[in-house]
């Protein structure tokens, strides 16, 4: 019995001493962690009482929008990028009231929502979509330096063929045909077949005595060759 005792002691001694060493470590450490959990768990009930409040406002941006109502839209805007600036709601805010301001013939407020958006927002394809119609109203209002400058920027790959061909609508009006054909061209063969905004582009290459030559695909072997001129496949047959 006091052999067993005398075990328990030395146990005892052994953890007092490891916690006389280490117990402040320990401490800290779980106070961290403990804070760490805290800190995390009120973060994510703020981005969600965010989303709620920002989720609200855009509702209500998108019911003035629909309704026509540009002083109402631009009001709940002002108020979504004030309270709610850093959320994607925000972001989508500016397309839709810029897109209600521009149809109600108000271009400068237009600008002005579209330019938040390139100076502030963090979603990449929202504000490249941004940039594309910031410069489409500039090259409306004739400021053409300004709207190049605007595409200048580095956007997502996916967007290439769309800002080539506003880059040529810009470099067109500026009376600069060459360059706005080789524009309207990389557009052209960046965008797939299937993509009907490619025809639209075509048109335009088309207008300026540029239209783009038809792939030609080789006819199939053993298959009769088609007259010069003739689009393979419509060779006669005998």
């Amino acid at each position: 019995m006091a052999t067993y005792d005398l075990e328990q002691q030395e146990q005892l001694d052994q953890v007092k001493h490891f916690w006389k060493q280490y117990g402040n470590l320990i401490t800290w450490v779980l106070v961290l962690a403990l804070g760490g959990y805290a800190a995390w768990t009120g973060y994510l009930y703020w981005q969600q009482k965010l989303s709620v409040g920002a989720g609200s406002l855009y509702e209500e941006l998108d019911r003035a929008a629909g309704a026509g109502e540009v002083d109402k839209a631009a009001k709940v805007f002002a108020d979504l990028k004030d309270s709610y600036g850093g959320t994607t709601f925000a972001e989508q805010g500016a397309l839709l009231v810029a897109k209600v301001e521009a149809g109600r013939q108000k271009p400068e407020l237009a600008r002005a929502s579209l330019q938040w958006l390139v100076d502030s927002g963090k979603n990449k394809d929202l504000v490249a979509i941004g940039r594309l119609r910031l410069a489409g109203l500039m090259l409306d209002a004739k400021q053409h330096d300004e709207a190049l400058k605007v595409l200048s920027a580095d956007m997502p790959e996916a967007y290439a063929a769309l800002v080539a061909d506003r880059r040529g609508d810009i470099l067109f009006a500026q009376g600069k045909k060459d360059e706005a054909v080789k524009a309207y061209q990389q557009a052209w063969k960046a965008l797939p077949a299937t993509v009907e905004y490619r025809r639209f582009v075509e048109g335009k290459l088309t207008a300026a005595g540029q239209a783009p030559q038809p792939l030609q695909v080789p006819p199939a072997a053993g298959a009769g060759a088609a007259p010069s001129g003739m689009p393979p496949g419509l060779a006669p047959t005998n």
